[in-house]
């Protein structure tokens, strides 16, 4: 019985990611070679696929997510990884969700211009350091790579998620000013307004990691000057978080929870359901959700 329905679920995660597959399409890397680096001194690159129809003076513009880095011994670990070196990205990456170009799928923007801007620098793109750490040859220079992979398409919804989401808050109204007065620009946060509190063990582990991230890629001169001119240079880290930036941003800006679509979500759905169902059968050896 075990055996059996161990199976119908593997077969159902297999149907899930089927169709989660059949709605996306494979979009080519570009590299973008002027002179600025990733974390392990390699160039930055970005995922772009051509609008159509009503959508092709549209653009959206994605920032990918994937966490920080906040020392140099975290940042050589990233450094051989997709998320500080382009030497690890694909060559292709699946478009699904907000970046489809099916209509069914994503509306709004389907026949946009819509890029994926790879995320390399492991400080949400604030990093700017000058010297390159002569251990490790990091390149704590995340704040060029945005600005260069910027011009390099300058366009005009800025958009990410998690680590992509909290630097299109940070960089909404820079983004803004690469465009002419009358341009129409706004941003669209997914999943990346980090708040300042306690943790349940009532310690304030976030605000000392932040703080590390901004101190370890010299983040603080490219945080919002609306932030840091208030506060004092001590606290300035604090503008690493949305909750003390979000509110002076002037450009249009929107926060969400959730860029996934519905088979992304249930996806994952499926495998955490499962993953509890195999938990307790090992630790009562007896079977649970058997009416499934």
């Amino acid at each position: 019985m075990v055996a059996a329905r161990r199976g119908l679920w593997f077969s159902l995660l297999v149907c899930a990611l089927m169709l989660l597959k059949a709605q996306g399409f494979s979009v080519p890397i570009t590299y973008v070679e002027n002179g600025v680096f990733c974390l392990d001194g390699r160039p930055p690159a970005y995922h772009f696929d051509k609008g159509f129809g009503a959508g092709i003076n549209n653009w959206l513009v994605f920032i990918e997510g994937g966490g920080w880095c906040n020392d140099v011994t975290t940042c050589h670990v990233r450094a051989n990884t997709g998320f500080g070196s382009s030497k690890k990205m694909g060559e292709e990456v699946n478009f699904t969700g907000i970046l489809s170009n099916e209509q069914k799928y994503n509306p709004d923007f389907y026949n946009w211009n819509r890029i994926e801007v790879k995320y390399c620098d492991g400080a949400s793109f604030t990093g700017d350091l000058e010297a390159v750490d002569p251990a490790t040859n990091l390149h704590f220079r995340g704040a060029r790579v945005f600005l260069a992979v910027m011009k390099d398409l300058l366009m005009a919804i800025l958009s990410g998620c998690s680590a992509g989401g909290l630097a299109s808050i940070l960089y909404c109204d820079n983004f803004r000013a690469l465009f002419p007065v009358g341009t129409r620009v706004k941003c669209l946060a997914d999943a990346g307004y980090f708040i300042n509190v306690k943790d349940i063990s009532d310690a304030s582990h976030i605000e000392e990691f932040f703080a590390q991230v901004v101190a370890t890629h010299g983040s603080i001169k490219h945080l919002p000057a609306s932030c840091t001119q208030e506060v004092e240079p001590r606290i300035g880290k604090h503008c690493f978080f949305p909750q003390y930036v979000a509110g002076q941003v002037m450009t249009p800006l929107f926060i969400v929870n959730s860029a996934y679509d519905k088979w992304q979500v249930s996806t994952v759905l499926l495998i955490v359901i499962y993953c509890c169902e195999m938990i307790l059968e090992i630790a009562y050896q007896t079977p649970f959700l058997s009416g499934l």
